[in-house]
Protein backbone atom coordinates (compact mmCIF):
# COMPACT_ATOMS: atom_id res chain seq x y z
CA UNK A 1 0.00 0.00 0.00
CA UNK A 2 2.59 2.70 0.70
CA UNK A 3 5.37 0.90 -0.99
CA UNK A 4 8.32 3.63 -1.81
CA UNK A 5 6.06 6.11 -0.49
CA UNK A 6 8.35 8.81 1.13
CA UNK A 7 7.12 9.22 4.52
CA UNK A 8 8.44 12.30 7.24
CA UNK A 9 7.15 11.66 10.97
CA UNK A 10 8.59 14.21 13.54
CA UNK A 11 9.39 12.40 17.10
CA UNK A 12 9.77 9.15 15.21
CA UNK A 13 12.28 7.45 17.33
CA UNK A 14 10.49 6.63 20.57
CA UNK A 15 6.99 5.80 22.03
CA UNK A 16 3.89 6.22 19.32
CA UNK A 17 6.43 7.62 16.24
CA UNK A 18 8.96 4.86 16.49
CA UNK A 19 5.82 2.87 16.18
CA UNK A 20 4.46 4.48 13.60
CA UNK A 21 7.41 4.36 11.90
CA UNK A 22 7.70 0.69 11.94
CA UNK A 23 4.47 0.48 10.62
CA UNK A 24 4.92 2.38 7.48
CA UNK A 25 8.61 0.97 6.91
CA UNK A 26 6.81 -2.71 6.96
CA UNK A 27 4.15 -2.09 4.54
CA UNK A 28 6.95 -0.77 2.16
CA UNK A 29 7.35 3.53 2.78
CA UNK A 30 10.45 5.03 2.92
CA UNK A 31 10.54 7.20 5.98
CA UNK A 32 12.57 10.30 7.35
CA UNK A 33 12.22 10.62 11.10
CA UNK A 34 13.77 13.91 12.75
CA UNK A 35 13.86 13.45 17.16
CA UNK A 36 16.72 14.37 19.55
CA UNK A 37 17.14 11.23 20.45
CA UNK A 38 19.57 9.01 18.45
CA UNK A 39 17.91 7.86 15.10
CA UNK A 40 19.72 7.09 11.99
CA UNK A 41 18.08 9.79 10.03
CA UNK A 42 18.28 13.05 11.59
CA UNK A 43 18.99 14.38 14.95
CA UNK A 44 17.22 17.47 15.95
CA UNK A 45 15.07 19.85 18.00
CA UNK A 46 12.15 20.44 15.96
CA UNK A 47 11.56 23.80 18.04
CA UNK A 48 14.64 25.36 16.00
CA UNK A 49 13.61 26.68 12.97
CA UNK A 50 17.21 26.54 11.63
CA UNK A 51 17.31 22.92 12.37
CA UNK A 52 14.17 22.20 10.28
CA UNK A 53 14.71 23.82 7.37
CA UNK A 54 17.81 21.97 7.12
CA UNK A 55 16.10 18.63 7.62
CA UNK A 56 13.58 19.56 5.11
CA UNK A 57 16.06 20.19 3.03
CA UNK A 58 17.50 16.59 3.40
CA UNK A 59 14.07 15.34 2.47
CA UNK A 60 14.17 17.34 -0.54
CA UNK A 61 17.22 16.61 -1.76
CA UNK A 62 17.08 12.76 -1.13
CA UNK A 63 13.74 12.16 -2.30
CA UNK A 64 12.16 14.84 -4.08
CA UNK A 65 8.65 14.60 -2.37
CA UNK A 66 6.52 13.99 0.37
CA UNK A 67 3.59 11.64 -0.03
CA UNK A 68 2.96 11.91 4.10
CA UNK A 69 3.89 14.45 6.90
CA UNK A 70 3.17 13.30 10.41
CA UNK A 71 3.47 16.00 12.99
CA UNK A 72 3.90 13.40 16.24
CA UNK A 73 7.40 15.15 18.52
CA UNK A 74 5.47 15.74 21.99
CA UNK A 75 5.55 19.04 23.37
CA UNK A 76 6.81 19.89 27.30
CA UNK A 77 4.24 19.07 29.49
CA UNK A 78 4.57 21.70 32.41
CA UNK A 79 1.86 23.74 34.01
CA UNK A 80 1.14 27.33 35.01
CA UNK A 81 2.58 26.85 38.40
CA UNK A 82 6.04 26.09 37.40
CA UNK A 83 6.30 26.98 33.53
CA UNK A 84 8.36 29.58 32.41
CA UNK A 85 7.52 31.92 29.60
CA UNK A 86 10.16 30.55 27.81
CA UNK A 87 9.51 26.94 28.13
CA UNK A 88 5.63 27.89 27.33
CA UNK A 89 6.25 29.33 23.53
CA UNK A 90 9.05 26.33 23.45
CA UNK A 91 5.90 23.93 24.07
CA UNK A 92 3.82 25.90 20.45
CA UNK A 93 6.80 25.72 18.77
CA UNK A 94 7.28 22.15 18.87
CA UNK A 95 3.53 21.46 19.04
CA UNK A 96 2.49 24.33 16.36
CA UNK A 97 5.18 25.94 15.03
CA UNK A 98 7.17 23.34 13.54
CA UNK A 99 4.07 21.25 12.07
CA UNK A 100 3.08 24.44 10.65
CA UNK A 101 6.45 25.44 8.89
CA UNK A 102 7.16 22.01 7.85
CA UNK A 103 3.85 21.76 5.87
CA UNK A 104 5.33 25.34 4.40
CA UNK A 105 8.35 23.68 3.40
CA UNK A 106 6.77 20.55 1.57
CA UNK A 107 3.81 22.32 0.35
CA UNK A 108 5.58 22.65 -3.50
CA UNK A 109 6.77 18.96 -2.43
CA UNK A 110 3.38 17.18 -1.77
CA UNK A 111 3.22 14.17 -4.23
CA UNK A 112 -0.58 13.80 -5.72
CA UNK A 113 -2.72 12.12 -2.92
CA UNK A 114 -0.37 13.10 -0.24
CA UNK A 115 -1.93 13.05 3.92
CA UNK A 116 -1.08 15.19 6.39
CA UNK A 117 -1.68 13.56 10.00
CA UNK A 118 -1.49 15.15 13.18
CA UNK A 119 -0.75 14.19 16.42
CA UNK A 120 -3.09 15.91 19.18
CA UNK A 121 -4.28 14.76 22.49
CA UNK A 122 -7.66 13.89 24.01
CA UNK A 123 -6.09 16.99 26.14
CA UNK A 124 -7.19 19.48 23.17
CA UNK A 125 -11.07 19.17 24.92
CA UNK A 126 -10.38 17.63 28.72
CA UNK A 127 -7.58 19.27 31.47
CA UNK A 128 -5.75 17.85 34.42
CA UNK A 129 -4.78 20.59 36.74
CA UNK A 130 -0.90 21.93 35.49
CA UNK A 131 -0.80 21.03 31.87
CA UNK A 132 -0.81 24.10 30.24
CA UNK A 133 2.43 23.84 28.21
CA UNK A 134 1.36 20.42 26.64
CA UNK A 135 -2.76 21.51 26.41
CA UNK A 136 -2.39 24.51 24.66
CA UNK A 137 0.29 23.05 22.22
CA UNK A 138 -2.20 20.04 21.70
CA UNK A 139 -5.11 22.61 20.89
CA UNK A 140 -3.33 24.34 18.61
CA UNK A 141 -2.39 21.47 16.38
CA UNK A 142 -6.33 20.68 16.36
CA UNK A 143 -7.28 24.06 15.25
CA UNK A 144 -4.45 24.09 12.73
CA UNK A 145 -5.39 21.00 11.39
CA UNK A 146 -9.17 22.37 10.28
CA UNK A 147 -7.43 25.46 9.03
CA UNK A 148 -4.94 23.91 6.87
CA UNK A 149 -7.66 20.80 5.73
CA UNK A 150 -9.50 23.98 4.21
CA UNK A 151 -6.36 25.65 2.90
CA UNK A 152 -4.52 23.00 1.26
CA UNK A 153 -7.92 21.19 -0.12
CA UNK A 154 -7.37 19.57 -3.30
CA UNK A 155 -3.65 19.20 -2.64
CA UNK A 156 -3.25 17.65 0.40
CA UNK A 157 -5.46 16.23 3.48
CA UNK A 158 -5.21 16.98 6.97
CA UNK A 159 -6.11 15.33 9.78
CA UNK A 160 -5.12 14.51 13.11
CA UNK A 161 -5.85 11.81 16.00
CA UNK A 162 -6.32 12.46 19.89
CA UNK A 163 -4.86 9.75 21.44
CA UNK A 164 -5.75 8.66 25.42
CA UNK A 165 -3.83 6.83 27.97
CA UNK A 166 -1.40 5.11 25.54
CA UNK A 167 1.02 2.88 27.02
CA UNK A 168 4.34 3.61 25.53
CA UNK A 169 6.87 2.02 28.02
CA UNK A 170 5.01 -1.93 28.15
CA UNK A 171 3.89 -1.74 31.07
CA UNK A 172 0.59 -3.69 30.67
CA UNK A 173 -1.30 -2.21 32.50
CA UNK A 174 -4.38 -3.88 34.37
CA UNK A 175 -7.11 -3.36 37.04
CA UNK A 176 -8.49 -0.42 37.40
CA UNK A 177 -6.09 1.39 35.27
CA UNK A 178 -7.74 -0.61 32.48
CA UNK A 179 -11.02 -1.44 33.57
CA UNK A 180 -11.68 2.73 34.13
CA UNK A 181 -11.74 2.33 30.11
CA UNK A 182 -14.50 1.57 28.30
CA UNK A 183 -12.67 -0.36 25.71
CA UNK A 184 -11.60 -2.58 28.96
CA UNK A 185 -8.01 -1.70 28.84
CA UNK A 186 -5.00 1.34 28.19
CA UNK A 187 -4.02 1.92 25.05
CA UNK A 188 -0.87 0.52 22.64
CA UNK A 189 1.22 2.84 20.33
CA UNK A 190 -0.14 0.57 17.45
CA UNK A 191 -3.53 1.62 18.38
CA UNK A 192 -2.97 5.17 16.84
CA UNK A 193 -0.16 3.48 14.27
CA UNK A 194 -3.26 1.69 12.59
CA UNK A 195 -5.05 4.70 12.50
CA UNK A 196 -2.16 6.73 11.28
CA UNK A 197 -1.66 4.71 8.31
CA UNK A 198 -5.30 4.05 7.74
CA UNK A 199 -5.61 8.17 7.02
CA UNK A 200 -2.73 8.30 5.05
CA UNK A 201 -4.81 5.63 2.73
CA UNK A 202 -6.52 5.75 -0.50
CA UNK A 203 -9.23 3.96 1.86
CA UNK A 204 -9.41 7.55 3.44
CA UNK A 205 -9.76 9.59 0.46
CA UNK A 206 -13.05 11.32 1.36
CA UNK A 207 -11.76 11.99 5.38
CA UNK A 208 -10.30 15.51 5.67
CA UNK A 209 -10.12 18.23 8.25
CA UNK A 210 -11.11 16.14 10.86
CA UNK A 211 -10.14 14.54 14.65
CA UNK A 212 -10.41 10.76 15.58
CA UNK A 213 -10.34 10.31 19.27
CA UNK A 214 -8.55 6.89 20.27
CA UNK A 215 -8.56 7.03 24.13
CA UNK A 216 -11.10 3.81 24.87
CA UNK A 217 -13.88 5.74 25.31
CA UNK A 218 -12.71 7.72 28.24
CA UNK A 219 -13.92 11.13 27.25
CA UNK A 220 -17.35 9.98 26.10
CA UNK A 221 -17.71 8.62 29.90
CA UNK A 222 -19.42 11.04 32.58
CA UNK A 223 -18.47 10.42 36.12
CA UNK A 224 -20.16 11.90 39.06
CA UNK A 225 -19.48 12.10 43.00
CA UNK A 226 -20.40 8.07 44.48
CA UNK A 227 -20.16 6.85 40.31
CA UNK A 228 -18.28 3.03 40.71
CA UNK A 229 -16.96 4.16 43.61
CA UNK A 230 -15.43 7.18 42.88
CA UNK A 231 -15.33 10.27 45.45
CA UNK A 232 -14.43 13.78 45.01
CA UNK A 233 -11.83 14.76 47.65
CA UNK A 234 -10.40 18.09 46.35
CA UNK A 235 -6.90 19.30 46.82
CA UNK A 236 -5.98 22.37 47.86
CA UNK A 237 -4.11 24.27 44.74
CA UNK A 238 -2.31 27.47 44.30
Amino acid sequence: MFQNKIVVVTGGAQGIGRCICGEFEKAGAKVCLIDREDNPCFVGDIADEATLRRFAAKVVAEHGRVDCLINNAKPPFEGIDTCTYERFNYALRVGVSAPFLLTQLFLPYFAAGASIVNISSSRDRMSQPFSESYTAAKGGIAALTHALAVSLAGRVRVNSISPGWIDTDCTAYQGADAAQHPAGRVGAPLDIANMVLFLCSDKAGFITGENICIDGGMTRQMIYHGDGGWHYEPEKRM
